[in-house]
């Protein structure tokens, strides 16, 4: 017969929210409004080559409590090809700080150079444009 001792083995505690909230993607606490801005002037117009938030584009972005960023944007025409590209540099700017991301294309009110800011002017001024 085996020779049985009465040994006790400690386990870690284990916080078992969080391992279901990582486990689950979504983390702890959605990132601040002003970080995904942040990234998101990672975001480069294909036709300007400035990023989006300089452009004025981003009309308001929000994040939710399962940490999906919801971003209104513009372009500064709804003709524009490219919200493909546009989509793809905002799933890369956003990756890692995000679980998800979603944007509504919006068109009211349309998009000016009025939207542009400070640094987008001092950005176009340098690639030659008269703003």
């Amino acid at each position: 017969m085996p020779d049985q001792t009465d040994e006790k083995i400690e386990l870690p505690e284990v916080d078992l929210e969080a391992a279901a909230a990582a486990q689950a993607g979504t983390g702890s606490t959605p990132p601040p409004v002003e970080d995904v801005l942040e990234a998101l002037k990672d975001v480069v117009d294909p036709e300007l080559g400035i990023n989006v938030v300089d452009l004025g584009l981003i009309y308001g972005v929000t994040v939710d409590d399962s940490s999906t960023a919801i971003i209104d944007m513009t372009l500064t025409s709804a003709a524009c090809p490219l919200t493909d590209v546009i989509e793809d540099q905002t799933r890369m700017s956003l990756e890692g700080l995000v679980n998800d991301f979603r944007i509504n294309w919006v068109w009211m009110p349309p998009w000016g150079p009025e939207k542009i800011t400070d640094d987008g002017r001092d950005q176009l001024r340098a690639l030659g444009f008269n703003v």
